[in-house]
C-alpha cells in the first residue's frame, strides 16, 4: 500500500511536468508567438498529463480505499483533473484553442499544489535556499514593475479618453500619446508581468513547500498571492482571447493593481505594522 500511495504521488508529478508545457503555450501565446505545431505539442502533452493523473487518482484511491479528496491538496489536484477533462471535452467539442492560454496554466498550477501537499526532501544547502529565495524575490519585483508601468499606462489612457470624449480645448494636441499607443503598452507590460508574476508564483510556491511543508498552504498570504495570480490570469486572458482593449482592459488592470498591493502589503508585513 505504501509503494501503491508512493507511486500515485510519482504519477501527478509526471502530469504535473506535462501539465508545464501548455503553461509554456500559453506564455508563449500571450506575447503573440502563436503556433499551431506548438499548440498540438501542449495538448498532446496535456492529454498525457490528465492520463497520468487519472492513473495517479487510481492508484491512491485503492491504496486508501477511498476517493483522495480528503484534505486540501488531493482536492486542488482532483480540481485540477476536472477542470483539464471539461477543457478537452469543450475543446473536442467546439475546437475553441484560445481557452487554453487561460486554462493550461490554472491545471499546471493546481496539479502543482497538489504536488506540493506531499512531503520533499529539505534544503541540501542553505546557500541553495537563499539562492532560491532571491530569484523569486527578483521575480516578484521585476513583475510588480510592469504590472505598475501597465497601470500608469492605463490611468493616462482614461484620461487620454475622457480629454477626446469631452473635446476639450486641446485635446487634439493633449501631450499624452494617442490612445493606440497607450494601449499598445498597456499591452505589452501587462504580458512581461504576467510572465515573471507566474514564474514568482511556481518558485515561490515550491520555496514556501519545502521550507514548512504542506503548512505553506495555511498561510494567508499565499492564498492571497494565489488569487491575485488568478485575477491576473483572467485579465491576461481577457485581453488576448476575448480582444479586450481600452477602457475595459484600463479599469481591470486597476482593479488587479489594487488586488497586487494587498498581497504586497501582506508579505511586507504592513498589517502587523498598521495594527500597532
Amino acid at each position: 500500500m505504501h509503494i501503491a500511495h508512493d507511486m500515485s504521488v510519482v504519477w501527478l508529478r509526471a502530469a504535473t511536468i506535462c501539465y508545464s508545457l501548455g503553461l509554456l503555450h500559453a506564455l508563449l501565446a500571450v506575447f503573440r508567438k502563436r503556433s499551431e505545431s506548438l499548440f498540438r505539442v501542449a495538448l498532446g502533452s496535456f492529454y498525457t498529463g490528465v492520463v497520468l493523473q487519472v492513473v495517479s487518482l487510481v492508484e491512491r484511491s485503492i491504496a486508501r480505499g477511498r476517493l483522495p479528496a480528503n484534505d486540501f491538496f488531493e482536492s486542488v489536484a482532483l480540481c485540477a483533473l476536472l477542470i483539464a477533462l471539461l477543457f478537452l471535452l469543450v475543446y473536442w467539442r467546439y475546437r475553441y484553442q484560445s481557452l487554453g492560454v487561460f486554462i493550461f496554466p490554472l491545471v499546471f498550477l493546481l496539479a502543482l499544489v497538489g504536488c506540493l501537499g506531499n512531503p520533499m526532501a529539505r534544503w541540501s544547502d542553505p546557500h541553495l535556499r537563499d539562492a532560491w529565495l532571491l530569484v523569486h524575490i527578483v521575480l516578484v519585483l521585476v513583475g510588480y514593475a510592469a504590472l505598475l508601468v501597465t497601470a500608469v499606462t492605463s490611468i493616462l489612457y482614461l484620461i487620454r479618453e475622457r480629454q477626446l470624449k469631452r473635446k476639450r480645448a486641446g485635446g487634439a494636441t493633449s501631450p499624452l500619446p494617442p490612445l493606440g499607443t497607450l494601449d499598445s503598452i498597456m499591452s505589452r507590460t501587462l504580458e512581461i508581468g504576467f510572465l515573471f508574476i507566474t514564474l514568482a508564483v511556481v518558485a515561490g510556491s515550491t520555496w514556501a513547500s519545502i521550507e514548512s511543508g504542506t503548512r505553506w498552504i495555511r498561510d494567508p498570504r499565499i492564498v492571497i498571492s494565489l488569487a491575485t495570480w488568478t485575477l491576473y490570469l483572467l485579465v491576461v486572458f481577457m485581453r488576448v482571447s476575448a480582444g479586450w482593449r481600452g477602457r475595459k482592459a484600463a479599469l481591470m488592470v486597476l482593479a488587479l493593481l489594487g488586488c497586487s498591493a494587498l498581497t504586497w502589503a501582506a508579505h511586507t508585513g504592513l498589517r502587523n505594522l498598521l495594527s500597532r
